[in-house]
């Protein structure tokens, strides 16, 4: 049975579908069968993953909807053992539509069930807000992984997130908890970096990954040609990182 983990921060730009796509790669990579979804109405995991997201029949929307079945929005991507559930923008009207909708939070989650014994990981790229989409997602999830970025404001949310996830916890998953947190975009030329890194971990009272990822401009360039960074440049030491990442992923079965 698959270990499903949500990708969340509702603060944007802070490395959330990087790590979604490149995570689920480097899971691939190591022989697990890995479905990525992708909740966010940009449909940056989509195209990230070499997805074209505005030609798709069948999207998470279809889906959410009840216009398709898991199965006939799941898409296959170039990467060997990785699949895609893709979105695109037609997803950002989902929320208005299922108004009045009884047991909405839980539509994903119905979902996956008939499809995650196919899995040895389903990853899920929550969008940059607290809305129905992540709730689906979170009540989906085992695990919540919150990737936050080495700057000055990293914490400004954080407490928003833990108590949504607390939320979801107490009314709607009670078995959801927190994965750990993920530093992204980390620049060791800057005390910054450091800083926010030690700040964290004085303040935080959950597991944070030893793997930092590195800011790194092959990482910004690899979603543009629809790869992920282990495809795009293997020997980068931003592939390195998320290789190391997946690898404690892997090694974390004791949640």
């Amino acid at each position: 049975m698959a270990r499903i983990i949500a990708i969340a921060n509702q603060k944007g730009g802070v490395g959330k579908t990087t790590t979604a796509i490149n995570l689920s790669a480097c899971l691939a990579e190591n022989n697990k069968k890995v479905l990525t979804i992708d909740t966010d109405p940009q449909g940056n995991t989509t195209s990230g993953l070499g997805i074209e997201k505005d030609e798709i029949e069948n999207t998470i929307y279809e889906l959410m909807l009840d216009e398709c079945t898991i199965k006939e929005c799941i898409v296959k991507t170039e990467i060997e053992n990785l699949h895609v559930m893709p979105s695109n923008v037609n997803l950002a009207g989902a929320e208005i539509e299922l108004l009045g909708i009884s047991d909405k939070e839980y539509i994903l989650k119905n979902a996956v069930d008939y499809i995650k014994d196919d899995y040895d990981y389903i990853i899920i790229d929550c969008p940059p807000s607290l809305n129905m989409l992540t709730v689906n997602a979170m009540t989906t999830a085992d695990t919540v992984l919150v990737p936050i970025q080495c700057e000055y404001y990293a914490l400004e949310g954080l407490s928003q997130l833990i108590h949504t996830i607390n939320l979801v916890q107490q009314r709607l998953n009670a078995n959801l908890v927190m994965e750990g947190v993920v530093f992204t975009m980390y620049d060791a030329r800057t005390n910054l970096s450091l800083q926010v890194v030690e700040s964290v971990k004085n303040n935080l009272n959950t597991t944070i990954y030893k793997t930092i990822i590195p800011r790194s401009v092959r990482l910004a360039e690899a979603p543009s040609h629809g790869l992920p960074i282990n495809k795009y440049d293997s020997r980068s030491t931003g592939a390195e990182s998320y290789r190391m990442l997946a690898k404690e992923v892997i090694n974390r079965k004791d949640l």
